[in-house]
């Protein structure tokens, strides 16, 4: 596993460049195998980098119709509300795209049909069937993160270790510190499955949860320092959040 650290001037910068380096790494991936799976993230960087997808140069070079898109986490609200991470990306990106409805799965929303245990189980019934191999879950090619200036990724906070410590791919939060309360998000195991993580990280309230999850800080205080992709664990960050970056870290090319 390669462990990277690329800093970019500005949030803009850093969009641009994941952005780009995502449809990039479709393209290839679609060279070699039938489907690419990516999990998206919200937040003001995730929204960022969705936005900037649709400015790359290699963009009309993916096959659309042969990516699926999942989501890291998802505020316990009704489909359609203006907080919902997926709503906030269908905007940004995906109504942009010729891609397939059936190839967006987005968390269940409130219903009367379902509590949040409830969604979380379907949540991870419609991910064991998308598994190629029957697992539990597809292959994830990328997986997007941002980190909350508390260490927080996806919905797995600090100080929570039954969040951390969650079994099977998806767990339901309650008490959240950042509203709203309850929330579904996908478990650390189902985060460090995929094979490319990428945690997208801006401004100066993010530097010192940053600094910590670099260097190896206890995930259990800074969740954020239990991200590793398969292959590869990048985070690609702007220069308000590199401020306690150890020099060391900072890598010069992807």
């Amino acid at each position: 596993m390669t462990r990277q650290v690329l800093i970019h001037a500005t949030l803009a910068e850093m969009a641009d460049a994941v952005g780009s380096r995502l449809v990039r790494t479709l393209v290839r991936v679609l060279k070699s195998q039938e489907t690419a799976h990516v999990v998206l993230t919200g937040g003001t960087a995730g929204i960022a980098v969705l936005a900037a997808v649709r400015n790359a140069p290699q963009l009309d070079d993916v096959e659309w119709s042969r990516v699926h898109v999942w989501w890291g986490d998802e505020r316990w609200v009704p489909v359609g509300h203006e907080d919902r991470n997926d709503r906030q990306a269908r905007e940004a990106l995906l109504d942009h795209l010729p891609i397939p409805a059936g190839n967006v799965h987005p968390f269940p929303g409130v219903s009367a049909d379902l509590d949040l245990d409830a969604a979380a189980l379907e949540y991870a019934g419609v991910l064991a069937r998308a598994a190629s191999d029957g697992g539990a879950l597809p292959r994830f090619d990328v997986l997007l993160l941002g980190i909350g200036p508390d260490g927080h990724i996806a919905s797995l906070f600090p100080d929570r270790p039954e969040l951390l410590d969650a079994e099977g791919t998806v767990v339901a939060v309650r008490d959240s510190p950042k509203p709203p309360p309850e929330r579904l998000s996908l478990t650390l195991k189902a985060i460090n499955s995929a094979e490319r993580v990428w945690l997208c990280v801006a401004g100066a309230d993010k530097a010192s949860a940053l600094g910590l999850a670099l260097a190896g800080a206890n995930p259990y205080q800074v969740p954020a320092a239990g991200a590793v992709g398969r292959r590869r664990t990048a985070f690609f960050v702007d220069q308000d959040a590199a401020a306690e970056v150890a020099a060391e870290l900072i890598a010069s090319t992807y």
